[in-house]
């Protein structure tokens, strides 16, 4: 039976507890420390930054109100480094006219409801967002996706592909076409935490077919 390796309690705001037993308090479980209506944040997804904000929903996503008309959704194991921005559709400008100023923005009469772009933003599961990584507004990036450092991504991104560069550009697939199929069937991100200490060994070794075993 393989070994139980402990997970860090989803419920904790802070995962990663430094060596003199205090908790470290530039990562947190955004779903923890996020309560903004228009977020939806799997468990166990966290981010980090060296200067961690009061407010970490207008650190991450400075354009997303309460009042907006899009959602910004992050599923589980999420990690998200330092620098990371969603640029999401309240941002956007209308661009139909002879001029994209915000004319009804500015207008008290006007601005309510008012908002050219909806699209929402989404990220699967087990995205890695890379150090200053910015995702603009209807991006959709895909389960076990790995966002390189700086990258500008918008559009689809498949899962498991490794995105860099501004415009991001797929450079490679961390697996075959057969293997993201095992693992989206698996879908190892929703299993309990029993299930997933099991598999912890397996996820790290990269043995998909031990991983298949683990499953409850």
């Amino acid at each position: 039976m393989p070994a139980l390796f402990a997970l860090p309690d989803a419920q904790e705001s802070h995962p990663i507890t430094l060596p003199d037993g205090t908790r470290h308090a530039g990562t947190v479980h955004l779903n923890r420390v996020i309560a903004h209506p228009r977020f939806a944040i799997g468990d166990y997804t966290y981010a980090s930054d060296f200067d961690p904000p009061e407010d970490w929903a207008a650190r991450l996503a400075p354009y997303l109100f309460a009042v907006s008309a899009e959602t910004l959704r992050i599923g589980r194991f999420c990690q998200i480094a330092q620098g990371v921005r969603f640029i999401t559709a309240s941002a956007n400008h209308q661009i139909d006219g002879l001029s994209a100023y915000p004319f009804a923005a500015m207008d008290p009469e006007r601005r309510v409801g008012f908002q050219p772009d909806r699209r929402d933003t989404v990220i699967g599961h087990d995205v890695w967002l890379g150090f200053g990584a910015m995702v603009l507004p209807g991006a959709s990036i895909g389960n076990g996706a790995i966002v390189g450092a700086g990258s500008v991504v918008r559009g689809a991104v498949p899962d498991y592909a490794v995105v860099i560069g501004n415009p991001g550009r797929v450079v490679r697939m961390r697996f075959a076409e057969a293997e993201v199929a095992r693992l989206n069937a698996l879908a190892w991100w929703d299993w309990p935490p029993e299930a997933l200490s099991r598999g912890r060994a397996a996820l790290e070794a990269g043995d998909l077919k031990s991983l298949e075993t683990c499953a409850p």
